[in-house]
């Protein structure tokens, strides 16, 4: 597995520790994962379809 650092904003982190310590994720790296996966996983399917608007992308 490879090191990534990345910058968020403190309220994002707060709400992934609180899915940390609510049992839905082990820890922070793996509920990033899932969202990284969830984004790739989306990203295939809108490809597979023919549209590819980003959604993900939007803040």
């Amino acid at each position: 597995m490879e090191r990534v650092t990345l910058r968020i904003p403190r309220q994002q982190v707060e709400q992934v520790e609180e899915l940390v310590e609510t049992g839905e994720y082990p820890n922070r790296s793996e509920a990033i994962r899932s969202a990284v996966r969830e984004m790739i996983n989306e990203s295939d399917a809108e490809e597979q379809s023919g549209r590819r608007d980003a959604s993900w992308a939007k803040v």
